[in-house]
């Protein structure tokens, strides 16, 4: 099983990739578990691509949150604690 963003998944896919018959050959005599690399390259991709994403997110909310004064957001936290 592989755990992934905290999240335990048990159900798994067949992915198929064609890749040259010489470079299948030199990954068998190096010791290389092909379906252990692909696994492990594809899940480092995905968190990659899902930091990426937040970042970008966060740049979008910081360039919404500055054209908000100042005032105004100090003003909402104020009444957001008087209300607890």
């Amino acid at each position: 099983m592989v755990v992934y963003s905290g999240l335990l998944m048990g159900r798994y896919v067949t992915v198929s990739a064609k890749v040259p018959y010489e470079l299948r050959e030199k990954a068998a005599k190096l010791g290389i578990n092909i379906n252990q690399l692909i696994r492990r390259a594809l899940e480092e991709e995905v968190k990659r691509r899902e930091r990426e994403q937040l970042r970008i997110m966060a740049r979008e909310a910081s360039q919404i949150l500055s054209k908000i004064p100042e005032e105004e957001i100090v003003k909402i936290i104020r009444e957001s604690r008087e209300e607890h």
